[in-house]
């Protein structure tokens, strides 16, 4: 499972941080497309609300891209965001 959380940090204030999820706490939500399954614990869920989490590949590599509603403005990698 891919664990998704935001923290504090960055150029915008919060920043993203991406990893494998070993369990689902109580708290977490989950979400399941294609038989892939993220989760996001309850602190970071205000901040992730309504957000498409994608896997892009490109000429500059491969990362995890988040479009996030919630998010004001962001930096210029996209790796951060403020809200």
């Amino acid at each position: 499972m891919l664990r998704l959380a935001v923290e504090g940090g960055g150029c915008s204030g919060f920043q993203y941080r991406f990893g494998l999820a070993e369990n689902i706490d109580a708290d977490d939500a989950v979400a399941e497309t294609d038989g892939v399954k993220l989760v996001v614990d309850s602190m970071s869920l205000d901040l992730v609300r309504g957000a498409q989490v994608d896997f892009v590949e490109s000429l500059g590599g491969a990362a995890f891209r988040v479009e996030n509603p919630n998010a004001a403005s962001g930096c210029g990698c996209g790796s951060s965001f403020s809200v």
